[in-house]
């Protein structure tokens, strides 16, 4: 028994005690145990499941990131208020489909892609005058399209409008009202919201008020101090419009009162009927005609504003047309033109014809036809009137055949509209309105701001939406109280 007690005791202090230890030489292979690389394993598994693991996680976070942008994308979508403006222009009818937000009450517009769509159709509204009913395919083809920008679930919520301008005017009142029945029938039928009075003729002071509006929001100073916001100058087809704050007495037609954001703007606003770039032309046309100070004698009236070499249709039997492309004749037929009627201005100051324009003051942008004729030329933002000059005299002396071949893929209507446009743009703006060839306060532009169209439509659009005190019909408060009043006539009697 104590043999074995001891044999016992003997094996369990062997168990107790370490390992020999096994000394090799370097010449030696030494196999090491398994538990030596077990250690080394068990890190690299621990750092590969924290990567796992921590990859997992960004992938999450960036799912939740990217939901979160759709969703909040979404939400805002759903938000989304919609409203149609249908600008009856004199070249052409266009449609624009808003999208905006409500906020605290307040609009908040974004003329983004997203948000904002336009189509244009041609001929204008006013070249319906003998066959009214014509205009129903056109502007259902625009309602179609605005219907295809606006969600089914608030079509019924959004309001569609028209509003013609300088083209219509031009026609006798009972035409228009022709159209406009028409238009109003389509516009019923749209399944967007719509009244009656909702289709109209604005008048071209409104017109002015709504591009001064648009200028100026999209360079962040509508809702700012008066004397700091933008004029406007737009030459369109059939009409002029000159919008700006103006710190001189205004006669009572001339002047609009504005308030935005409880900010009042005395406003300047005249729209200068058939002084537009179109009609401008139609009208040196005609008075080419009646003098006989362009006659040679032989029954052929000489053009200077359109390029040598152009032929012309006899106009009838006993006359024709000779183009004499000459940019200083055409710059001062056209001043002639702007001029007549000055001698019986009643006011102290008129500008163009009979018409009161206060002095110009303050930045102003030309856009419309100001900006595509001088995108046309090239010219660059700086000394772009005095560089017109140059370009215009280049143009209009070129021969017809060179311009043809120079500009392909121009019709020759449209082409032929660039001589006549240079030499009107430098005689309205600098022979007529006094603005300096190298003035900087004045750029052409047809985008500011964030890429904002200067487009009247975008305008009406705004203060439609804004609920500010400017009456969307139409009518606005004067500038004048009864204390200016007084002074008023005493300063132009």
């Amino acid at each position: 028994m104590q043999r074995s007690n001891a044999r016992s005791r003997l094996k369990f202090e062997s168990d107790m005690t370490d390992p020999p230890s096994v000394e090799t030489s370097p010449g030696h292979h030494h196999r090491s145990s398994p538990s030596t690389l077990a250690k080394p394993k068990s890190k690299r598994t621990k750092s590969i499941i924290m990567l796992i693991v921590a990859s997992v996680v960004i992938a999450l976070v960036l799912m939740f990131v990217c939901y979160s942008i759709v969703r909040s994308r979404r939400n805002r979508r759903a938000s989304l208020r919609y409203s149609v403006v249908i600008d009856g222009g004199s070249s052409g009818t266009r449609v624009h489909v808003f999208g905006y937000r409500v906020e605290s009450g307040k609009p908040v517009f974004d003329f983004g892609e997203e948000n904002y769509a336009s189509l244009k159709l041609s001929p204008g509204l006013s070249a319906y005058g003998d066959n009214p009913e014509g205009v129903s395919e056109s502007v259902a083809e625009l309602v179609e399209f605005a219907k295809g920008r606006v969600p089914k679930r608030v079509l019924k919520e959004s309001d569609i409008r028209l509003m013609a301008t300088a083209g219509m005017r031009l026609l006798e009142s009972s035409v228009q009202e022709q159209i406009l029945r028409v238009t109003r029938r389509v516009l019923s039928s749209s399944g967007f919201i719509f009244k009656e009075e909702w289709a109209s003729v604005i008048s071209g002071s409104d017109e002015g008020v709504y591009a001064w509006v648009v200028a100026n929001h999209a360079l962040g100073s509508l809702g700012g101090e008066p004397l700091k916001t933008t004029g406007i100058v737009e030459l369109g087809g059939a009409s002029v419009q000159v919008t700006f704050v103006s710190s001189e007495i205004v006669p009572l037609e001339f002047s609009r009162k504005l308030a935005y954001q409880n900010v009042s703007y005395n406003l300047y606003s005249h729209s200068f009927l058939h002084f537009g770039q179109d009609s401008a032309q139609e009208k040196l046309l005609e008075s080419l005609h009646k003098s006989s100070a362009n006659s040679t004698g032989q029954g052929i009236v000489t053009d200077p504003c359109v390029p040598r070499g152009y032929i012309f249709g006899k106009i009838s039997q006993k006359d024709s047309l000779q183009a004499a492309g000459n940019f200083s004749k055409c710059r001062s037929a056209t001043l002639a033109m702007l001029q007549q009627g000055k001698e019986k201005c009643p006011y102290k100051h008129c500008s163009i014809g009979s018409i009161f324009t206060p002095k110009l003051q303050g930045r102003f942008l030309a856009t419309e036809n100001f900006f595509h004729t001088s995108k046309f030329f090239g010219l660059g933002e700086k000394n772009w009137l005095s560089e017109m000059i140059s370009a215009g005299k280049r143009f209009c002396g070129e021969e017809w055949s060179k311009l043809k071949m120079k500009y392909p893929t121009f019709k020759d209507e449209n082409l032929l509209r660039y001589c006549f446009s240079s030499a009107y743009i430098v005689s309205m703006l600098h022979d007529s309105l006094g603005v300096a060839l190298h003035d900087e306060r004045i750029g052409f532009a047809g985008k500011a701001g964030q890429d904002i169209p200067l487009d009247w439509a975008l305008g009406a659009f705004i203060l439609n939406t804004a609920t500010s005190t400017f009456d969307y019909n139409g009518k606005s408060r004067k500038i004048l109280d009864s204390s200016k009043l007084a002074k008023y006539r005493n300063d132009i009697s």
